[in-house]
């Protein structure tokens, strides 16, 4: 499993990047420069998630760090700092890419697979996988034990997209902005119909139950139902 190194003072925040991404990669998580540095130079990473503002020793003696040792590890810069100077010196030390407070887990999540793919950390990341469901983000198509599922496109994408977060709740209006467009005249009741549609799809297989209804909020995939 992709191991990633999370180096940030906000409590909250490391919660929700350990929720977020609990059954994606293995994170270990520190709060402070001076205890990255130990635990790059005894460990080994894939990926560290590093703020700037950090004690002890801040994210540019860290970034500084990883780069005279050289180590083999991608680096996301996450922080408030909007400050074109910081990112110049931050990109300078070696950083991969820079991600400004507040953030969607999304874009985290997209921002580390482009990391790893460069890296040839990962090797096919156009499928994405449910049980014995494998979506193919390349050619839009999704086949469970070897079957194709016949889906249109607005289906697709609900689908890719609740995968891609499986595990977490997506609002219902979290969803329509993705599956719909922000400009769309359409109401966000819309997103009911799609989810009926396409549990129908998946029914045949039983894959429908791992779509949960979470009232008054929204949907996730849950694939640990039935186990």
């Amino acid at each position: 499993m992709i191991k990633v190194l999370l180096v940030e003072d906000n409590i909250k925040i490391v919660e929700n990047i350990l929720e977020y991404f609990k059954n994606d990669v293995e994170i270990e998580s520190v709060y402070n420069g001076s205890d990255a540095i130990e635990y790059l130079n005894a460990y080994c990473y894939d990926v560290v998630i590093l703020d700037l503002m950090l004690p002890e020793v801040d994210g540019m003696g860290v970034l500084n760090y990883i780069s005279k040792k050289s180590l083999n590890v991608g680096v996301i810069v996450l922080t408030a700092k909007e400050e074109l100077g910081d990112k110049l010196k931050a990109f300078d030390l070696g950083a991969n890419d820079y991600l400004t407070k507040p953030f969607y887990m999304e874009e985290l999540k997209a921002r580390i697979n482009a990391i790893l793919k460069s890296m040839g950390k990962i090797k096919n990341s156009n499928i994405l996988e449910l049980k014995d469901m494998e979506i193919n983000m390349k050619t839009k198509k999704v086949y469970i034990e070897d079957k194709e599922i016949e889906l249109n496109e607005k289906l697709y994408n609900l689908l890719e997209y609740l995968v891609i977060n499986k595990g977490v709740v997506l609002f219902k209006e979290q969803i329509f902005d993705n599956i719909c467009g922000y400009d769309s005249d359409a109401s966000t009741e819309i997103i009911e119909v799609y989810m009926s549609r396409l549990r129908k799809k998946l029914s045949g297989f039983g894959y429908d139950k791992y779509i949960i209804t979470k009232r008054g909020m929204g949907y996730l995939i849950d694939e640990s139902i039935g186990e």
